[in-house]
């Protein structure tokens, strides 16, 4: 019987070295606790970051924007995920173009910054109906946010297409996100639903697994609804806020751990009609440097703000309604144009006495470019088109009906009836209570009246014959973002009163006008008929080439006053001149066509124009109308090579 050799060292460990091998290549990212701090593969680690929303910036200057980030000395990257730019229709999902997720996250670990997600599902954001689907209102007693059985329905099956998708870019999967918010500033929201939290926290564990860092985030008032003990919590605040007392607010709910300021206020919002906002730079660097000292992590809200094209903006409720403007340039360090600021550097400044900044120079402001002025020719008054903007035909209903009856997420809506009896004298025509979301542009006879606006104009006179066609274009300005704990629907909302009778008997157009600019105003409309001017919703367009080398730009309308612009096509979005602040419209030079190219804008204004239908590009921005001065940042004269702008997704 032959004597078993005794193993040899080698293979006594060698299973042992098995076991400890993937544990040494392990990626993670955890919470120590005992120190007050993250571990990133095991080391310690803080993160310096800054909030980019890719749905405000076109998809082709992703790449640009997060390198300027890296550059500036940030190591991670922060983003909302807006649910109602992905799922536009129940059950009907777009990832594609400006709407690529995870082509966004490709470009943030090409530029070497870690991902912290948001995904909502509210995600406020100044964004429309805060990334919520307006869909959601087409059930009218749905409750938001809340254990509403339909809107935990509607939740569950959008995060079981979402969450599966981002898995395998989570950090310890070889990805780059290293922690996910679980909704958003909940504690604000006065519903303060305990078990809708929790359910939330239970989807995103079963979908996205044990590893993963699930945080929240609030104001130190709103810490007590919205943070739960299985979830790390964070707190927001800015520049001119005690941070000693925040964070020591923050402790009674997270006695240990890293402190997390989610949102450190770089800038701030702006309203139609209020002053630009901006915060000074010497309040911005020295709240940072402070938090950095402690030893916090910290993410810089917004790092770069972006635009609101199309009709993605959102509002406000703060005794009225606000509306938000078109830039979300946020005074932030990066401007809406994407180029640096002084703000940057002084940051950068900050950031490289704590950490490593990358080497090299920082890129020069994009080349700027002005043209004009352009005369723009009238195409006709609004009416003209209804054919072709509601090819469907109308939907008729005894009383008026919101734009979620009509599934009409955005936009317009033409609201028709007759007027029931002869009025020799002005009558008062209005909407009873606040009826009106959120202007209302009023016709009789095809004759502009004037208009009823949400908050502010409650009642215009009107004249007319039996039988007269009356018309209402009806604005969705951008559903509440934040402050209401009501669902913001758009549309009349209560039936009009003509005197002292309720006018029945409507039509509803649901207008496609982005169809009929890109689509049918290509082709000469009606050739051989000369449209009269008028008042009142009106489309303007003009043709022009640009002989010299394309740059980002910035669209001024000096004399006009309220309305919609699309240049080749795409909707860069709304302006409001008489109201201000903003004066200008970016235009990123990628939408442009280069030298030899016929380059369309389309204008629908409102209301009234000006004497002389001009518009110009001008070489520098002009967010402030006020006597306070215009704002703009130093710029570039450089010149630059066309790329062609990818323009799915706005």
């Amino acid at each position: 019987m032959a004597h078993k050799k005794p193993p040899c060292l080698v293979s006594l460990l060698l299973p042992l070295l098995t076991l400890l091998l993937p544990q040494a290549d392990a990626r993670s990212f955890a919470v120590d606790w005992e120190h007050d701090r993250f571990l990133l593969d095991g080391v310690p680690f803080r993160y310096v970051s800054g909030s980019l929303h890719y749905f405000r910036v076109p998809r082709v200057l992703w790449a640009d924007r997060l390198f300027k980030m890296r550059l500036s000395g940030l190591n991670a990257v922060q983003l909302y995920v807006p649910w109602n730019y992905h799922e536009p229709q129940p059950g009907v999902y777009n990832f594609n173009g400006s709407r690529d997720l995870l082509a966004f996250l490709n470009e943030a670990a090409v530029a070497n910054l870690l991902v912290i997600l948001r995904p909502g599902p509210y995600i406020c954001a100044e964004w429309e109906m805060g990334g919520l689907p307006s869909w959601l209102l087409r059930k009218p007693k749905i409750h938001l946010r809340t254990s509403d059985p339909d809107f935990l329905a509607a939740v569950d099956s959008w995060f079981n297409v979402l969450l599966p998708k981002i898995y395998p870019f989570l950090y310890h999967n070889g990805g780059n996100i290293i922690s996910i918010q679980v909704e958003n500033e909940y504690g604000s929201y006065k519903a303060c639903d305990v078990s809708y939290m929790g359910h939330l926290a239970g989807l995103f564990r079963a979908l996205l697994g044990d590893e993963i860092v699930l945080f929240t985030t609030d104001g130190p008032e709103g810490l007590k609804c919205g943070s739960l003990p299985e979830l790390y919590t964070t707190v927001d605040f800015g520049p001119v806020d005690n941070m000693t007392k925040i964070f020591g607010m923050l402790r009674k709910y997270e006695p240990h751990g890293p402190l997390v300021n989610s949102e450190y206020y770089t800038g701030w919002l702006d309203y139609w009609g209020h002053n630009h906002s901006t915060q000074s730079i010497p309040a911005v660097t020295k709240g940072l440097e402070n938090m950095l000292k402690l030893g916090a992590s910290v993410n810089m809200y917004m790092f770069h703000g972006g635009t609101n094209f199309g009709y993605w903006n959102g509002a406000d409720e703060k005794g009225h309604f606000l509306p938000i403007t078109t830039s979300y340039d946020y005074d932030a360090p990066i401007s809406e144009a994407g180029d640096p600021t002084p703000k940057l550097f002084a940051l950068r400044n900050v950031i490289s006495k704590f950490q490593e900044i990358p080497l090299g120079p920082f890129p020069p402001p994009s080349p700027k470019m002005a043209l004009g002025p352009l005369t723009l020719h009238l195409d006709g008054d609004l009416l003209t088109f209804l054919d072709a903007l509601c090819p469907q035909g109308p939907i008729h209903s005894v009383l008026p009906m919101t734009f979620e009856a009509v599934k009409q997420d955005h936009g317009f809506v033409l609201y028709r009836t007759y007027l029931p009896y002869t009025l020799l004298e002005p009558t008062p025509f209005w909407v009873p209570n606040n009826g009106v979301h959120d202007r209302a542009y009023v016709m009789v006879d095809g004759v502009f009246r004037g208009v009823l606006e949400r908050n502010m104009k409650h009642k215009l006179f009107l004249m007319g014959k039996i039988g007269t066609q009356l018309d209402i274009l009806l604005e969705n300005m951008g559903r509440l973002s934040f402050g209401s704990n009501h669902s913001d629907f758009k549309g009349l909302l209560e039936p009009p009163i003509l005197g002292k009778t309720i006018l029945t008997q409507w039509m509803m157009f649901p207008l496609k006008i982005d169809d009929l600019v890109k689509w049918w105003f290509p082709v000469q409309w009606r050739k051989g008929e000369q449209p009269t001017a008028s008042s009142g919703p009106t489309f303007y367009s003009t043709t022009f080439p640009i002989l010299g080398s394309v740059g980002d730009t910035f669209l001024y309308l000096p004399g006009w006053t309220k309305g919609q612009v699309w240049i080749n096509g795409f909707n860069l979005g709304r302006y409001w001149t008489k109201q201000g602040p903003q004066q200008t419209l970016y235009v990123p030079r990628p939408l442009l066509f280069p030298k030899g190219a016929i380059n369309k804008i389309t204008l629908l204004e409102l209301e009234n124009v000006p004497t002389q239908l001009q518009i110009q590009f001008l070489d520098k921005p002009i967010l402030n109308s006020t006597s306070h001065g215009t704002y703009s940042y130093p710029l570039s004269d450089t010149q630059s090579t066309y790329e062609p702008m990818e323009l799915s997704g706005h």
